[in-house]
């Protein structure tokens, strides 16, 4: 439900800004796309080290029941927005706020309850089942958005309403303490600067890609550097005050356990390549490929979760299994193999045309789907294996603070990626196409100017922008009514923008793949399969063994 969430708003965004009557393109109203879009996983991503370590001070169970709570309440607030245009808008950036509260509860603890809950030889299944429900419901949340918003806006964010009150309920009734809790006094200055330094660098990345002055990016934005390097101050700072406190809200100490470390850095790598093919495919069915097969713009959501079912099925497949066969084998050839069929994936997609036979996209992002279930349960066993008992929530908050900072991430590392490739061809792409449908050179030539962001969001929501483009001039009502309706029309856009399109597809997944290739080299660092082992208590009066690190 809590991954689910995230991918769901993505695909309805269409919906969702009809709904409340608010057009995302207009310049101003760029900032609520961006934070509907990512204010949740930026929140999440924020607070799941500090859930983490609540958790294990006040107790797993309870921060995740509190949890489902949070989350529900958000949902309900949501699906019940009572305003219209800016203050909708708003209304449901504030509740996202609240459900990705709600959602960093759950997402920390998860992984620690069951590690507390199973022993070593069966916790790699049975992460990996978690691991399945985590990042399948990313993709699963495009065909579920993508059904709801044929339906009501609303729908959307009701979906979770039921699902939350049914797991508030279970939760409680069925989910006992088994864990090991350390009782200490929160760490605020470190919870703190933690959160406000990591929102800043997340904000400001994401933000970066937004046009300033007569520049396509903001990347020399004032507020953007300032946002990003005092954010990296803020997180050094971060670092010192752990170092130094006596109980800190994250164990710096334990990223000198290699397979901790290993798995960390690997699964950031991994999430951010994930992200960003995510909302590469996305823009590539929505924007250009459906439209292009007969597909009118309003069912395009749904027909993109449909088209991007082999990922899902890919990655429920090897998902369990592999989570299964590392409980016996290790962690580290399943990891590294993953990860370099990622790699191979991302180079493979741009081998095949923009203008693709499904049959081509569905095998490779099927694989891909392969690539990511072989890597994602045993590393994350590997990681929570590695950790001593007291200190899982907190590893298990950094896991998931890795995941969803990572899918952050994604979105200001590759959108800059492909507005970059798009920078080169679009605006002669665009100046072109216009001047042969009777614009004249001068407007042709002033619009093909115009920043490509305004493009990329246009395909990423499912829109043709050439009639907001073209408004302001006049000119439309001008031209020929061949001419009118071949520029609004389902075609001429995603021809249009296919070409800039992949030379912008090839600067991201090139860097993707090379994430990827990276990532697989600190996999293979990992070493042999690392269980963190706690010694038996002895028997009275016996001296006490200290607990240690063990390759089984």
């Amino acid at each position: 439900m809590a991954t689910i969430n995230s991918s769901i708003v993505i695909i309805s965004l269409p919906a969702i800004f009809k709904g409340i009557g608010l057009n995302p393109l207009e310049p101003g109203n760029v900032s609520y796309l961006l934070w509907i879009l990512m204010g949740y996983m930026l929140v999440t991503a924020v607070f799941v080290v500090t859930f983490g370590r609540l958790g294990d001070i006040y107790g797993r169970v309870k921060i995740y029941n509190i949890g489902f709570i949070v989350f529900t309440a958000g949902s309900i607030a949501l699906a019940l927005d009572p305003y219209s245009a800016g203050a909708g808008a708003m209304w449901l950036i504030v509740w996202r706020v609240v459900q990705g509260v709600g959602g960093a509860m759950l997402f920390a603890n998860s992984t620690a309850i069951l590690t507390d809950a199973f022993p070593v030889n069966k916790r790699g299944f049975a992460l990996g089942i978690n691991q399945v429900a985590a990042i399948a419901g990313s993709f699963i949340g495009l065909i579920v958005g993508g059904l709801l918003a044929v339906v009501d806006w609303r729908a959307v964010f009701f979906v979770s309403v039921p699902i939350g009150i049914i797991g508030t309920i279970w939760s409680y009734k069925s989910l006992h303490e088994v864990g090991t809790s350390t009782k200490s006094s929160v760490d605020w200055p470190g919870n703190i600067t933690f959160a406000v330094g990591l929102t800043a660098v997340l904000a400001g990345i994401t933000y970066g890609i937004q046009p300033y002055g007569g520049m396509t990016m903001g990347w020399l934005n004032p507020w953007v550097l300032a946002a990003i390097i005092g954010g990296l101050a803020l997180l050094v700072v971060f670092v010192m005050i752990e170092l130094r406190v006596a109980n800190p809200m994250f164990n710096m100490h334990l990223f000198k356990i290699r397979a901790f470390t290993s798995g960390i850095f690997a699964g950031l790598l991994a999430a951010i390549g994930r992200g960003g093919l995510q909302f590469m495919l996305i823009i590539w069915l929505q924007g250009i490929w459906l439209p292009l097969h007969g597909y009118s713009y309003e069912d395009t959501p749904l027909w993109a979760g449909i088209y991007l079912l082999p990922i899902t099925i890919g990655f429920l497949i090897a998902g369990p299994l592999s989570g299964a066969l590392s409980d016996r084998f290790g962690a580290r050839a399943f990891a590294t193999t993953g990860l370099l069929l990622n790699a191979a994936t991302f180079l493979a997609l741009l081998v095949i045309p923009v203008n693709f036979e499904y049959w081509e996209f569905a095998l490779i992002t099927g694989l891909s789907g392969i690539g990511s279930g072989l890597f994602s349960s045993p590393n994350r066993t590997a990681i929570m294996n590695s950790v001593p008992a007291n200190q899982r929530g907190s590893a298990s908050g950094m896991a998931g603070a890795a995941l969803n900072a990572g899918s952050s991430l994604s979105i200001g590392v590759f959108f800059s990626l492909m507005i970059a490739g798009l920078s080169s061809s679009l605006p002669g792409a665009m100046t072109a196409g216009l001047s042969q449908n009777g614009v004249p050179a001068n407007i042709a030539a002033q619009i093909g100017q115009t920043p490509p962001v305004g493009s990329l969001f246009a395909a990423f929501l499912g829109y043709n922008p050439i009639e907001s483009l073209l408004g302001p001039t006049g000119v439309l009502g001008s031209l020929s009514a061949q001419n009118s309706a071949t520029l609004t029309g389902q075609t001429f856009f995603p021809e249009l923008l296919s070409g800039p399109f992949h030379d912008g597809l090839v600067l991201v997944f090139v860097v993707a793949a090379a994430m990827s290739v990276i990532a697989a080299v600190m996999s293979i660092t990992r070493g042999s399969r690392y269980v963190h082992v706690e010694e038996a208590v002895p028997e009275k009066g016996a001296s006490v063994p200290q607990p240690s690190t063990r390759s089984v």
